[in-house]
């Protein structure tokens, strides 16, 4: 799905149009006049001063050096969530891990926030470092998504928070990177590629395999016909990790468990030390939120909205979805009944998986936490396994003597040359086209990781949909389409 360059006025009189509530709409007028005809006119400067020479690199990508050389040309980011996503170094952990780094290439970073004020100030201490200021800072991500004098969000919230501030962020008049996966629920998915539409809002979710060289020249194999008919698709996405029994506790003072909790039901605290992860403990919040239902999908939705999304896109399934999910073997480590874990003191995601999904084409995809951690595309003239280290098989061989044609590469990453994920979503921001990864594509890839999540939580095979985006007879299944919202956290539209 592509949009034409918006006119903001035209942007905000089709949403007063349509089925959301016209008042909300109309008190956000302001944000989409002067704020938004500000905005405009730094995106005008923005592609004034846009440089897009290519320098092209040994791994095939372009690092694109994007021209934002005037101080007025360069968007204003703000930071919502310093977790170990945006830098490692929050953590006091070393390393050079995070994609917060990037940002600074292609605009100033104005503004932090967290509800943790330990990782703020050393958010802010990190900023600092990149651009020799102090940013603003907050623990109430409104005052970011508020504040006129921002125009990119960069979203790196546990998964529960993404849906949320993402939407609100788009009324607001931002555009948006959200870290993956880009929610907790299908309805989440839902809304949020309904307000993109109407906004007109340039949205890149962080699923960055799709700017990474081998992935993209994996579906050009596919694109140009070397597997024959695709037949099958494997992704291992790797085994989740249990944890012992963690004591209820109170949260540590500079944490503003809460505010954490947010969208979530309330929970009380649990922590336990030991030699787990990045930081060294087993915890309901911070890193380890991938491994509760109640945040996070688990492996399914962390390993598998890069994986999935990559075997969606190979398969050509970017804008509908599977017809049936069946968990043919699932382990979690605590008891389930009717999709609910009834203890709440370790972790309860799965732990070991295999989940066949059956797409209209007959086209099988097995989701499994076991073998080589990537992607095994079979089609009728060959096979191909890519992941983050390697792309083999013999179509691959067969490119010494039979090279792609010109343009392959091209043609699949939006008809232009792969680069930076983050440069790819600057750039879509200069061009008012939605990015290599997409909100639209993202939602259809993560519906499979959701719908493979309920399949293993109630342990039955679920039927879907794809057209109107509802399981098939099974109340209970369909029940965890959506969640109910904290009623001071609903989201605001």
């Amino acid at each position: 799905m592509r949009l034409q360059v918006p006119c903001w006025l035209e942007t905000v009189v089709r949403v007063t149009k349509s089925s959301f509530k016209l008042s909300k709409f109309e008190i956000r007028k302001e944000t989409f006049g002067m704020a938004k005809f500000a905005q405009l006119n730094r995106r005008s400067a923005i592609k004034a001063t846009l440089g897009m020479a290519a320098v092209s690199l040994g791994s095939g990508t372009v690092d694109r050096a994007l021209g934002f050389k005037s101080a007025n040309s360069r968007p204003r980011i703000g930071v919502i969530g310093c977790g170990v996503r945006w830098d490692k170094r929050v953590f006091e952990a070393d390393g050079l891990y995070g994609v917060g780094k990037e940002f600074p290439k292609y605009g100033d970073v104005v503004a932090v926030c967290d509800v943790d004020a330990i990782r703020l100030g050393r958010a802010k201490g990190i900023v600092k470092d990149w651009l020799g200021k102090d940013p603003l800072v907050a623990s109430d991500y409104r005052k970011i998504i508020d504040n006129p004098n921002i125009d990119v969000v960069h979203i790196s919230t546990p998964d529960h928070w993404h849906a949320k501030v993402a939407i609100e962020a788009m009324l607001a008049g931002k555009d948006v990177y959200c870290e993956k996966p880009m929610t907790l629920t299908i309805e989440e998915g839902q809304l949020v590629c309904d307000v993109c539409e109407k906004t007109g809002a340039v949205f890149q979710v962080g699923t960055q395999q799709r700017s990474t060289p081998q992935f993209v020249k994996a579906i050009a194999l596919i694109r140009e016909g070397r597997l024959g008919e695709l037949q099958r698709v494997q992704c291992a996405i790797g085994g989740a990790p249990t944890s012992p029994i963690l004591t209820a506790t109170s949260p540590p003072k500079h944490l503003d468990w809460n505010q954490w909790l947010g969208p979530a039901s309330a929970a009380e605290y649990h922590f336990r030390d030991g030699a787990s992860n990045i930081i060294k403990s087993w915890s309901r919040g911070h890193y380890e939120f991938r491994w509760w239902y109640e945040y996070s999908g688990g492996k399914l939705t962390d390993w598998g909205a890069h994986h999935i999304d990559i075997a969606t896109w190979g398969m050509g399934m970017t804008e509908t979805g599977p017809v049936s999910v069946d968990p043919v073997f699932v382990e979690h480590p605590v008891e389930f009944k009717n999709g609910q874990p009834l203890t709440n003191t370790r972790y309860n995601t799965a732990t070991k998986f295999n989940i066949k999904v059956i797409y209209p084409n007959n086209i099988e995809l097995t989701i499994r936490h076991d073998t080589d951690n990537g992607i095994l595309f079979e089609g009728s003239k060959g096979r191909i396994f890519v992941n983050r280290g390697k792309l083999k098989g013999k179509p691959v061989e067969d490119l010494e003597t039979n090279p792609l044609p010109e343009g392959a590469i091209e043609k699949v990453y939006n008809n232009g040359q792969v680069t930076n994920h983050v440069a790819n979503f600057f750039e879509s921001v200069v061009s008012r086209r939605q990015p290599i990864s997409d909100v639209f594509s993202h939602h259809r890839a993560l519906t499979t990781c959701h719908l493979a999540g309920i399949a293993a939580r109630i342990g039955r095979k679920i039927q879907w949909d794809a057209k109107n985006e509802t399981i098939i007879d099974d109340a209970l299944a369909q029940s965890f389409v959506a969640r109910e919202k904290r009623a001071r956290f609903k989201i605001e539209m």
